[in-house]
């Protein structure tokens, strides 16, 4: 019996971009922070679907609305109220992805973090990379073999280690607080990105039988 290990490392594109876009209001009151964080959320909203199919996914990551103390050890004394809400966005065109990122930081009280490049789930490129793997490892097997004079007989045990690859960090790219109030109300320039490319990693483990090896010495 032989045991051998496979592996396949590929590069590949990204397939598709993801952005994580924090949405704020803070007011005296509570009731107008939430009015205020309703609206700009609803304007973040009508700007990412304005795009059409070219936004795969959008979802509201959670809502947060935070009393403000005016001394941190002092109950009951407020400031001000904060909201939040987190919006999460995935997208497929990676054409309008640079216009996309620059007018969400164009937003007031908005912050951008991302892009955040991946691969879609059921891509591909995780089956090609199995199967190259799978493929070295019989291919390790039988170099095994004929180092001794044997030949694979069979295949008792094939098991996959995993498929995964490192995870990149997002960059923020976008400031944190958007355009001013009264300031120009030009669209700002698109940003130029660069999508990064991804490595997949795929291992497999497996056994083989073989016939008698050849050890004659001669």
């Amino acid at each position: 019996m032989i045991s051998v290990r496979g592996e396949a490392v590929l590069e590949a594109e990204p397939e598709i971009a993801r952005l994580t876009v924090h949405v704020q209001s803070q007011e005296s009151d509570r009731r107008t922070a939430l009015d205020r964080l309703t609206e700009r959320n609803q304007h973040c909203l009508d700007l990412v679907k304005s795009y059409g199919e070219a936004v795969e996914k959008l979802e509201t990551g959670g809502l947060s609305i935070t009393p403000l103390l005016k001394y941190k050890r002092r109950e009951g004394d407020i400031r001000a109220y904060r909201g939040t809400v987190q919006i999460k966005i995935t997208v497929a065109d990676f054409g309008v992805l640079g216009e996309l990122v620059t007018r969400l930081g164009d937003l007031e009280r908005t912050a951008v973090d991302g892009p955040e490049w991946d691969l879609r789930r059921e891509s591909e490129v995780y089956g090609r990379a199995a199967r190259q793997a799978a493929h070295e490892a019989v291919e390790r097997a039988r170099s095994y073999a004929d180092a001794l004079g044997s030949r694979l007989t069979g295949l008792v045990e094939l098991s996959d280690e995993g498929l995964g690859r490192p995870q990149e960090r997002p960059v923020a790219l976008a400031a944190a607080y958007g355009r001013a109030p009264g300031g120009a109300e030009a669209e700002p320039e698109p940003i130029d990105l660069e999508p990064a490319k991804q490595i997949v990693r795929a291992a497999v483990e497996a056994r083989f039988t073989v016939s008698p090896p050849d050890l004659d010495p001669r």
